[in-house]
């Protein structure tokens, strides 16, 4: 079997938790590519914050990156990391990098499509999560993703996808997390280029997520405050 195939086989748990769950489920009909209820369907409550960036600020240093997969994994891999640099050399600045960041939908297309449920709005706070017991590795939260690259990403050494979460379930983050304590990435970028906010961002486009961060001092590098 090669590393590829390792990689997307379905966990024989998973199956299990899968078809324990279906059959348990009380008014579902099963149709390839998707689960319907066959009433109406639940709301998918707000997440309780929001990631928001400025890319005249970001220097592309990848610090956030690793801050995250730290946090979350216990080691410094940018393939696992949960926000996204995007450099492109043949743009000029501001474009030719980009922060893609998870922008914990009002209407995240991840969460409806999910299968299982193993991708779910936390009860509460409404934070975007991913349960690996649960996932069977179908990636189709990846490509349902409305961001690019996806920030619904795969986790090739455990064999699950997994979003943003800000913090809340991080194992190595010695401080709390969540819509009430702190994210890696906004703390240690350098540039402070990140920002956290509990008010839900525009939902068209970019721009409710793309804001301007620099204050009076940025003048002081040359730039406008713009």
């Amino acid at each position: 079997m090669t590393d590829r195939e390792k990689s997307t086989e379905v966990p024989d748990t998973a199956r299990r938790t899968f078809l324990k769950g279906t059959a348990a489920g009380v008014g579902l009909t099963l149709i390839p590519g998707a689960l319907w209820l066959s009433d109406a369907v639940a709301a998918i409550p707000v997440a309780g914050g929001y990631l928001l960036v400025d890319m005249k600020k970001c220097q592309g240093c990848t610090t956030c990156m690793l801050a995250c997969s730290m946090v979350h994994e216990g080691a410094a891999n940018l393939s696992l990391s949960r926000i996204q640099i995007v450099q492109n050399s043949f743009e000029k600045f501001p474009n030719d990098l980009a922060i893609v960041q998870c922008r914990q939908c009002v209407d995240p297309p991840c969460v409806e499509i999910c299968p299982t449920g193993a991708l779910h709005a936390e009860p509460g706070k409404g934070i975007r999560l991913v349960d690996g017991a649960m996932c069977i590795a179908c990636q189709r939260c990846m490509k349902a993703c409305r961001n690019t690259p996806s920030t619904a990403i795969w986790n090739f050494e455990k064999g699950h996808s997994q979003v943003c979460d800000l913090c809340a379930g991080a194992p190595f983050w010695s401080d709390s997390g969540g819509p009430s304590g702190k994210q890696a990435c906004v703390s240690t970028c350098p540039m402070q280029a990140i920002r956290f906010t509990k008010e839900i961002p525009a939902q068209e486009g970019n721009a409710g997520y793309q804001v301007n961060l620099r204050g009076k001092e940025w003048k002081a590098f040359g730039h406008t405050t713009e």
